[in-house]
């Protein structure tokens, strides 16, 4: 297939945004750096509207941004139920989890399962966070860069060196506050870039939002009665909605770059404010990037053209390329590269507030004293981002292969266990340490083996979450009841008295 020039508008477009971006890393420097409070939490000064913006940014990475209309182009819209899990959850968040987290002050998600259950079930949530973050940086900046070098002739290592490089810098510099207000802007862009992409491609259909319509009553490209099939569970509607409730359970319960906005603000009604605030986003989102697939669809039924074995993965920043004007493509795929880099971004200073708070603090006090949270942060986040570039680098030189759905089998095998850990621990009196840690290691096993099966990802997410759940409590009764208080740490015992250990 020949590939597109990027052109010169394009290119400046895209460096004067990345530029922008380490411009608020830099801005937010000097507040980053008084103490760890104000690296991790930004002492809880940020407002609720951007808070939810930024977990908004945070949860739709670049793989969403192309993914999602890939599916509509494909299929329909059966996976946009998903999205429809946030508001089921907001209200079960807002009612038993947030007020766990902000009650027990917690810097990092993975201190609750201290206080509930033993060290080690915090050492080793927090170590698995770290560990698929490191590879989810990788995916994240992998993923749009191959799609987009695969219809382009920008360099894959350059754009992502650029890209990955200048994300570590301005998250070094700017702490949570930093990341924050970047992904403010990301989440307009990416959002501006999606409402263009469809503007100009309805413009751009021979006969217009009426032919899309008519595409879509026609050719089922809305909902269809496979989705109702349960014979094939990869689209079967039920399936998608429970494990997508699975997988953002994990997201706004148990993943510390979710949880740690939930501090960020100043009070725990401003922390609900910015649930409902991502909740609003989330359903833009759906007619926003379902729709940019129809319309795709409309626009290469009609009027383009694709190449003769095109993959599909790469139909939105081809359309972007070949069709739109120079500076708008570059502005569009800024967008791209915006929901990339929140997601890295958020990803890194989650990886330094666990490093720090779950070990450093937890474990290491003593020896480290000499050296100050912050500092000690920020050259986590620099190894933990070199690590994850290098390993995003590697994959473009061996033009490796990887897949949405592969992304969402690893959350569901070592994310969606974790989130079973925490229900069962807020949700039970009963639930022991050592009971729950014999549930996860279970549930890790039958969620690789519901993987194996080949069926769906999203089954994957629904065995890990149950699985871990049930035995987690199974076990529990079966082991010599424990002499922990968990008065205040569960919901049963929410509005007693917590005293910290």
């Amino acid at each position: 297939m020949t590939k597109t020039g990027f052109g010169a508008i394009n290119w400046i477009v895209l460096v004067v945004y990345l530029l922008a971006m380490l411009g608020v890393g830099a801005y937010f420097t000097k507040k980053a750096s008084k103490n760890s409070d104000a690296f991790f939490t930004a002492e809880g000064k940020i407002p609720a509207w951007a808070a939810g913006f930024s977990i908004y940014a945070t949860t739709l990475s670049a793989i969403t941004f192309m993914s999602t209309p890939e599916q509509s182009f494909l299929n329909d819209w059966g996976y946009a139920v998903g999205n429809l899990s946030i508001l089921i959850l907001i209200p079960i968040l807002i009612k038993y989890y947030v007020p766990f987290f902000r009650k027990l002050k917690v810097t990092t998600a993975y201190e609750y399962l201290e206080e509930r259950f033993s060290p080690i079930m915090r050492a080793i949530s927090s170590a698995l966070f770290m560990l698929y973050h490191i590879g989810r940086v990788a995916i994240v900046i992998y993923l749009p860069i191959i799609a987009i070098t695969s219809v382009s002739n920008i360099n894959p290592i350059l754009i992502a060196v650029f890209v990955g490089g200048l994300c570590i810098i301005y998250t070094f510099l700017g702490g949570i506050e930093g990341v924050i207000w970047s992904d403010v802007i990301q989440g307009f862009l990416l959002l501006g870039g999606a409402l263009l992409v469809c503007i100009l491609g309805i413009a751009y259909v021979k006969g217009g939002f009426g032919t899309v319509l008519n595409d879509v009553s026609v050719d089922h490209k809305f909902f269809s009665g496979a989705d109702w099939n349960v014979g094939d569970l990869s689209k079967f509607i039920p399936l998608i909605l429970a494990g997508q409730i699975f997988n953002s359970l994990y997201q706004y319960t148990g993943s510390q770059d979710v949880v740690q906005r939930y501090q960020t603000t100043g009070s725990v009604k401003e922390t609900n404010k910015s649930l409902w605030t991502n909740g609003i986003l989330a359903l833009i989102t759906i007619p926003l990037f379902f729709g940019m697939g129809t319309i795709l669809y409309s626009f290469y039924q009609h009027t383009g053209t694709l190449p003769k074995g095109f993959n599909t993965s790469a139909i939105v920043p081809y359309f972007v390329i070949t069709q739109m004007p120079a500076g708008v493509a570059g502005l569009v795929i800024a967008g791209i590269f915006a929901a990339a880099q929140s997601t890295i971004a958020s990803s890194l200073n989650a990886i330094s507030s666990c490093a720090v708070t779950d070990f450093k603090q937890r474990f290491f006090g003593d020896k480290l004293k000499n050296m100050s949270d912050v500092t000690l942060a920020r050259i986590i986040i620099i190894i933990a981002g070199l690590l994850g570039l290098s390993v995003a680098i590697y994959l473009l030189l061996g033009n490796a292969s990887e897949t949405w759905n592969l992304f969402l089998t690893v959350t569901g095998i070592f994310g969606v266990p974790i989130a079973g850990v925490f229900a069962v621990g807020i949700f039970t009196k009963r639930a022991n340490s050592t009971g729950v840690l014999l549930g996860l290691i279970a549930s890790v096993a039958l969620s690789f083996y519901a993987q194996s099966l080949d069926i769906s990802s999203l089954l994957v997410a629904c065995v890990a979450f149950i699985s871990s759940f049930v035995l987690g409590y199974v076990f529990s009764l079966f082991i010599p009841k424990s002499n922990k208080d968990v008065t205040g740490l569960t919901v049963g015992t929410i509005n007693q008295q917590y005293v910290k250990k």
